[in-house]
């Protein structure tokens, strides 16, 4: 079922960027131009691009509220850390184990052996 909401919400998507694509230049964008041409009413008149537009829209939200309850209910109690399969929660009074200190210095004076990398 998700697959095929989430494949009508990919097509909505395209075909909403096509129709948006298609529709003519109110001439108003980022505030350049704005010739005020038919400006006997605020609103201009619905065409069929913009209603489809709009039809458009709405079923892309309805589809995109689907999917987000698709997918909460099947990650319902789930959780990223359970899916690992490790337990990362260590007990409160557990204290880190710092590494050998002998490990962490620099070579002894005078000690000219090459410093290999040792595999634990």
């Amino acid at each position: 079922m998700e697959n095929v909401v989430l494949i009508i919400h990919l097509l909505l998507a395209l075909a909403l960027i096509g129709i948006v694509l298609m529709q003519r230049s109110e001439g108003g964008g980022l505030g350049m131009g704005g010739g005020g041409g038919g400006a006997v009413s605020g609103r201009a008149a619905a065409t069929a691009l913009g209603k489809l537009t709009w039809i458009l829209a709405a079923a892309f939200i309805c589809t995109s509220i689907t999917l987000t309850i698709i997918a909460a209910k099947n990650a319902a109690g789930n959780s990223v850390i359970d899916s690992l399969g490790t337990d990362l929660t260590a007990p409160a009074s557990a204290t880190p184990v710092a590494p050998a200190t002998d490990s962490l210095l620099p070579p002894a004076e005078g000690d000219d052996a090459p410093l290999v990398p040792k595999a634990n």
